[in-house]
């Protein structure tokens, strides 16, 4: 099937789409959605704009769509969106990263059914253990973005998830309810490197911003490197 990927930059979607790639499915293009507001319920938010380049070290095209981030409304922007592609019978389906948020799948699976499209989410419901390990065997480039939980401080920003990292995810869990895999916002992340991707992506510059229990990661530079 040809299927878009509703794409963050972040691990989940990432992974979802190399899933679909490795399921024989057609990437035809990444969707990276911008949101005017920081509390978007839908979009992932921190460092959007650099998805270009996990697009070029990928060699998928990206699409760019600015919405305004209010809840509800920010369904019906996606809405339209979704509606240009299946118009153009450009796609059969669209790739999503859902873990456990009914919120995104349900409303995700609304648009795949009024146009009559195939919703893929293979991540839905997964065991969160065992797709952090899978990341790291795979040789997965995570880095923590932004932090806004308990426990999840300014030492995490810029960190990989290697086993290490997990292990204090794991324990955050048992101590304060931290998902391992941030599905409830407690952390974001960005990919620097995945198995589909034909060169890394090198973080050059970037500044941490801390306020109270949030703090975010802003790259301000990035560059393609060959991969030996």
């Amino acid at each position: 099937m040809r299927l878009l990927s509703l794409f963050s930059g972040g691990k989940d979607s990432l992974f979802a789409t190399y899933l679909a790639m490795r399921g024989g499915h057609e990437v035809v293009c990444l969707l990276s959605l911008e949101s005017e507001r920081d509390d978007s319920y839908m979009f992932h938010v921190p460092n959007i704009s650099l998805t270009s380049f996990q697009a070029k070290a990928m060699g998928i095209p990206l699409i760019r769509k600015n919405v305004k981030g209010e809840k509800e409304k920010e369904v019906e922007e996606l809405r339209h969106i979704i509606g240009e592609f299946v118009k153009n019978k450009e796609i059969d389906g669209i790739i999503t990263g859902a873990i456990e948020s009914n919120y995104q799948r349900e409303r995700v699976q609304k648009i795949a059914d009024y146009y009559g499209v195939f919703h893929y989410a293979p991540l839905w419901k997964t065991d969160t253990n065992e797709y952090m390990e899978t990341l790291i065997k795979n040789g997965f480039e995570v880095v923590i973005v932004s932090v806004s939980a308990l426990g999840l401080d300014e030492s995490f920003l810029g960190r990989v998830i290697d086993g290490e990292i997990l292990e204090k995810l794991k324990l955050l869990n048992k101590k304060y309810g931290v998902h391992i895999a941030g599905e409830g916002g407690e952390y974001e992340t960005f990919v620097t490197d995945a198995p589909i991707f034909k060169k890394k992506l090198i973080i050059e510059k970037s500044r941490k911003i801390i306020e109270n229990l949030n703090g975010t990661l802003v790259i301000e530079s990035i560059i393609l490197e060959d991969k030996s």
